[in-house]
């Protein structure tokens, strides 16, 4: 029914989507611990604490060969880059998801993300292939913005008519 090349393709696909599928429960559980602990930058302290006991275990279990530090400490500075901007995401997850919702802070870090990804292909950053800003790629990022405004926008929240919004299913 499915060849191992199919299965191979898939594979991959379903787990960034899965990857993808969590992330509302991860900033919904960082902005939770905030609250719990008085303060978002906390929730973001035990997130990542909690992620590196994880990783640690799964290096101990699965039993991965230590790095080559040196050969790492030569390459070029970004190569650290990802650490940083780890934590400023799960803080700002933290510290964002209260005020703006889980749909409205995934969104517009989606549209960050794909507007970032555009330029950074376009300019080839950081040893990537470029990959020239055409129409076609600009015309996704606007349709990107405006499924930004649909999803965070005012009247999302019932204020034009016809809008309003459904808190909770009707009773039958």
């Amino acid at each position: 029914m499915f060849s191992k090349s199919m299965l191979l393709l898939a594979l991959p696909v379903v787990m960034a989507l899965l990857a993808g599928a969590v992330l509302p429960f991860q900033a919904a559980g960082n902005a939770a611990v905030g609250r719990a602990l008085g303060h978002w930058l906390w929730a973001a302290f035990t997130s990542l604490t909690v992620s590196s006991l994880v990783v640690i275990a799964a290096l101990l279990l699965l039993r991965v060969p230590a790095p080559d530090l040196g050969k790492a400490l030569q390459g070029p500075w970004w190569l650290w880059i990802g650490g940083v901007l780890g934590a400023l995401y799960v803080a700002a997850a933290a510290a964002l998801t209260p005020r703006l919702g889980a749909a409205g802070f995934l969104v517009l870090v989606v549209a960050g993300q794909i507007i970032t990804a555009v330029l950074v292909d376009h300019f080839a950053v950081m040893g990537l292939g470029g990959k020239p800003l055409n129409l076609a790629r600009l015309a996704g990022l606007v349709l990107i913005l405006v499924g930004v405004l649909l999803v965070q926008g005012n009247w999302a929240a019932g204020s034009l008519p016809g809008t309003a919004v459904i808190t909770k299913p009707p009773q039958g």
